[in-house]
């Protein structure tokens, strides 16, 4: 048989000519040490902060410590399977999360995973939980309000969208109830919501979220969990996390309100993380940029001018104060970084008063500047009056003879206090608000007895309701009180006291 050497010889050299070698290339390190949710990894040189690490058994760890001779990695999975001398890959992307739609009325943990057993999300972008906050020449002023339904906050501590708001107080004081008022009271104005537990019991997330599933408030709100029985880790990676599901949002040009309960918890794992890192510890063993870790977050949170889509996020973060001491590492912290705060006082709720807010601690930075001009004339002089009311009050337990003047303005305060008071899930309309804080702001209400003035306000309003609706749209259509409809509204309620 002869062999066509000719032909054998073309055809060696054209698979050498169009030979192409692909030569793949990988930055791999080694495991030298593992425990407690930290790996060292040596030999990771072009590593980059906050890369991903894939390690054995896929589970994913977060480069944090670039040092000279290795890296530090928090491990965002289960460490049992990782030993010395295990291969470490580097993958070139960061920590991403799914954003869009189809997040909204899902349970998700601090990767975007669901929680909630309905199957997978469905998403077409995903997002960095870490970037840099939008410019100043890409911000708006904080002007249009988002409104909480609660009076005493709607009324003295406007929240504008765009602001950055923070609830501080003792536990068990009604932290959480106020932040969830504020998403139930986003049901129909196109508001989307996120909710961030960090650090919180598996079976309090699980009752909020049943609450708002009860209330149909789930169909426009995410819940992003990182309980206290996951690791450190994931709840500090939660909240940016849920800011980068949120920016989707903005982005688009909508208005987002986010809730962070509560970033004491979040201080504390980051704490626990830097010192695993063996990172020189500070103040109240807290590192060096404790404060860089809450501004780059909350800064996030702003209000885009026109040009960028004009969405906005809210944030609301919730801190937990011990004995109401304010004046701790972290409130000062987060208090100097946020637009403002709502100080809940542990002796009003115990004394009844919900929500327990203390309208002297509490500010808006924003002010009036964000809240409806119906609200603003009903409520003009009453943090004045309420601060009066508690001086009087101090000064009348040191003896019994008081003149008139006085008495008057403890009756007229305790009335006050009293009709700030509000239920639990039960946000209030624009108008309702209003109207309840024009009839004490007349006095007519003075006379009455602190028990009847629940019932009576209830009453006096559905007559409103029944007999005199055209004053409710008016103040719901135009968010203004004019001199007219309050005139009707003083003459509805001379009526309605008669005899009463």
């Amino acid at each position: 048989m002869k062999i066509d050497t000719e032909g054998l010889s073309a055809l060696l050299k054209a698979e050498i000519k169009n030979y192409q070698k692909d030569i793949k290339q990988d930055d791999v390190g080694t495991v030298v040490s593992v425990g407690d949710g930290i790996a060292g990894i040596y030999g990771l040189k072009d590593a980059m902060l906050g890369e991903l690490l894939l390690f054995p058994g896929d589970v994913y760890g977060m480069a944090m410590n670039l040092n000279l001779d290795d890296v530090g990695a928090v491990l965002l999975g289960d460490d049992e399977e990782i030993k010395e001398g295990d291969e470490v890959k580097r993958t070139g992307k960061v920590v991403e999360v799914p954003v869009g739609d189809g997040l909204l009325g899902r349970i998700v943990n601090a990767l975007g995973q669901p929680i909630d057993e309905k199957g997978p999300i469905s998403y077409k972008n995903t997002r960095p939980i870490e970037r840099i906050a939008p410019g100043v020449m890409k911000r708006k002023s904080v002007d249009t309000p988002l409104m909480t339904g609660i009076k005493a906050i709607d009324a003295m501590i406007p929240i504008g969208r765009g602001q950055r708001e923070l609830i501080i107080g003792d536990r068990q004081t009604g932290k959480t109830a106020i932040a969830l008022d504020a998403i139930i009271n986003q049901k129909h104005t196109g508001v989307k919501c996120v909710y961030c537990a960090i650090g919180q019991k598996n079976s309090s997330v699980a009752a909020l979220v049943e609450k708002l599933r009860t209330l149909d408030c789930l169909s426009y709100t995410t819940v992003v969990s990182a309980s206290a029985s996951e690791a450190a880790p994931l709840l500090y990676i939660a909240p940016f996390a849920a800011m980068a599901m949120a920016e989707e949002w903005m982005e688009a040009g909508q208005d987002v309100l986010i809730v962070f309960d509560d970033l004491s918890k979040h201080a504390v794992a980051y704490r626990a993380l830097s010192l695993l890192l063996k990172r020189s510890p500070g103040r109240e063993a807290y590192p060096g940029d404790i404060f860089y870790l809450h501004s780059r977050l909350l800064e996030r949170a702003c209000r885009l001018n026109e040009e960028n889509g004009g969405g906005s996020i809210t944030a609301l973060p919730i801190v937990e104060t011990q004995a109401g001491d304010i004046s701790a590492y972290i409130p000062t912290n987060i208090i100097s970084i946020t637009d403002g705060q709502i100080f809940l006082l542990t002796d009003y709720f115990n004394a009844g008063q919900r929500p327990a807010v203390d309208s002297g601690f509490s500010v808006s930075r924003v002010g009036s500047s964000a809240q409806f001009k119906a609200m603003k004339k009903a409520s003009a002089s009453l943090k004045i009056e309420l601060a009066s009311y508690r001086e009087m009050l101090s000064f009348s337990q040191f003896g019994s003879d008081l003149d008139e003047s006085t008495k008057k303005i403890l009756r007229h305060g305790g009335i006050l206090m009293e009709i700030l008071k509000q239920k639990n899930y039960d946000p209030y309309p624009l108008a309702r608000q209003v109207i309840e804080l024009y009839a004490a702001k007349t006095g007519l209400l003075d006379d009455k007895k602190i028990e009847d003035i629940r019932p009576l306000l209830d009453d006096f309003y559905a007559k409103l309701s029944s007999l005199h609706k055209n004053l409710i749209d008016s103040i719901e259509e135009s968010h203004d009180l004019s001199d007219e409809v309050s005139a009707q509204i003083k003459d509805a309620l001379i009526e309605f006291l008669k005899g009463r």
